[in-house]
């Protein structure tokens, strides 16, 4: 392909957009930028890219079906920050519900959360994928 793309985000199709709201732009503290409830948010992420939040009721209206928990579970929304251990601690005396705490992997330092429609919130320690060369193996 002669443009090269870029990544700008990705958008999930949520319960209550407020609620999500609140989630990612309080609890997580990233920028809100964009608030048009109850059918859709935009949350801003520094370093780059975006989060929409579509509500569930506009997404049926394009023909998306309901996902299962389990699928919800299987989407993950990654983010990095530089002192997980602290990050992990700060979120936890927020109210942040975690599925596994800060653990190794060979590939990166991580944690996994949950946002209130249950897709799976994973934040890694430094630059997702450039913790070694391990993406060069591949």
């Amino acid at each position: 392909m002669a443009q090269k793309l870029r990544f700008e985000g990705l958008t999930l199709a949520v319960e209550n957009v407020a609620t999500s709201v609140e989630f990612y732009g309080g609890l997580l503290g990233l920028t809100v930028a964009y608030r048009s409830e109850p059918a859709f948010a935009l949350i801003k992420v520094d370093g780059g890219g975006s989060i929409g939040l579509l509500s569930v009721e506009e997404a049926r209206k394009e023909g998306v079906e309901d996902m299962t928990p389990t699928q919800r579970r299987a989407i993950h929304v990654e983010l990095s920050v530089d002192d997980l251990d602290s990050a992990y601690q700060e979120l936890l005396d927020r109210g942040m519900t975690f599925h596994a705490p800060p653990h190794d992997e060979p590939w990166e330092r991580v944690m996994t959360g949950f946002d209130p429609d249950g897709y799976s919130v994973e934040i890694a320690q430094g630059r997702r994928g450039e913790s070694g060369d391990i993406w060069a193996k591949h």
